[in-house]
């Protein structure tokens, strides 16, 4: 592969592996008319309880998440009558969060795919700290980042709803590849932006 980025940081190079980034905007895309209540809060609790309650899935996620409590407990907590752990709270928002993630990532999927694609843009990996010799001359716009139009999210979507890392991380290199000969210079980077 070439200039793929081996031993990312040992120089002081610092960033995130870019596929991460993504993730992290599919993350806020798939928040968007969410449940913005925290988990902490009755209303926030009422919402998600309802919304993964409302179907076997649903039911699945919760287990997925390691909630194991019983269903008059669950009943006590819908009720107002008794109030879950903190870590019960936790365990409810994840739960929450990859229920609605696997719910949304078909609607995602299709509008990331629309119109030809996505056009992302790619803000290389910060060398300030890396001492000059060991910098890496990193190919951008005059901008100061690369751009790049994923036409198909189809790999990258599912893996992310999965929660699968090492599959998403694969999928947006393989994308990367439409770089050219530098695409591993951007497996690492400081940010990631899209929308859809």
């Amino acid at each position: 592969m070439p200039d793929r980025t081996l031993n990312f940081g040992l120089y002081g190079a610092e960033g995130e592996k870019s596929a991460f980034l993504a993730a992290g905007v599919l993350d806020r895309l798939a928040a968007e008319g969410g449940i913005r209540s925290p988990v902490t809060t009755r209303r926030g609790l009422d919402a998600r309880l309802r919304y993964l309650t409302n179907s076997p899935a649903g039911y699945q996620a919760m287990r997925d998440a390691g909630i194991t409590v019983a269903r008059g407990t669950l009943r006590r907590w819908l009720r107002h009558k008794q109030t879950p752990t903190r870590e019960n709270l936790a365990r409810i928002d994840q739960a929450y969060r990859a229920y609605r993630r696997r719910n949304v990532a078909r609607h995602l999927l299709r509008r990331l795919n629309a119109r030809g694609g996505t056009r992302v843009e790619i803000q290389p990996l910060d060398q300030s700290a890396v001492p000059d010799p060991r910098r890496r001359v990193i190919a951008t716009d005059r901008a100061g980042f690369r751009r790049l139009r994923i036409r198909r999210w189809d790999r990258i979507v599912a893996a992310w709803a999965a929660g699968d890392a090492e599959a998403l991380a694969d999928a947006w290199d393989d994308e990367l590849a439409d770089l050219g000969s530098q695409w591993g210079q951007y497996e690492y980077a400081t940010s990631v932006g899209f929308s859809a």
